[in-house]
């Protein structure tokens, strides 16, 4: 029981120091501007996403009537592009994710004597790879989205073509 009393008053002791806890939300504003960053791009991501299920939405149900004529050989090539911006979305929410863990990790860090720094570090890193892969993916999408409605046909047929590929493989 002592023990405990022990415990709890060097946490106490640890965390009670007002500079300490000013140092550690020092630590953690840029983390938290980053979170408000990526806050900002998975908005324009989840704008172009919506954009994209109606589009795929619309034209599946106007094949479904006999009316997309053309259009509907494109669904393919939205489909794809779909994808990017979803792994781009996905990425970035884990992003956002991580750097929660950060912040809360530093702040952990005030209550235990272990140093976590590498800790810090490493999922620093994690949230700078996953982030930089999610701008490859929705850099990939936008790219493909500056495609002419003839380019996106043929891409269709190209995507097409390497499904038939698999599936005789």
């Amino acid at each position: 029981m002592f023990e405990t009393f022990s415990i709890t008053g060097e946490l106490i002791e640890r965390t009670s120091s007002t500079v300490r806890v000013q140092e550690i939300v020092q630590l953690s504003l840029a983390p938290v501007f980053l979170l408000a960053a990526i806050g900002a791009m998975l908005n324009v991501m989840n704008l172009r996403l919506t954009w994209l299920f109606d589009r795929i939405e619309f034209i599946e149900r106007q094949d479904e009537t006999g009316e997309a004529g053309r259009e509907a050989e494109e669904l393919p090539a939205l489909i794809q592009r779909q994808s990017y911006a979803q792994m781009a979305v996905n990425l970035s929410t884990s992003a956002a994710l991580t750097i929660c863990v950060v912040v809360a990790v530093l702040f952990i860090s005030a209550f235990i004597e272990p140093r976590i720094g590498t800790l810090v570090a490493i999922l620093w890193v994690a949230t700078m790879v996953q982030l930089s892969a999610a701008l490859l993916l929705f850099f990939r999408e936008t790219n493909l989205a500056r495609a002419t409605a003839r380019e996106r046909r043929k891409r269709s047929r190209e995507i097409l073509a390497r499904k038939r590929e698999k599936e005789l493989d």
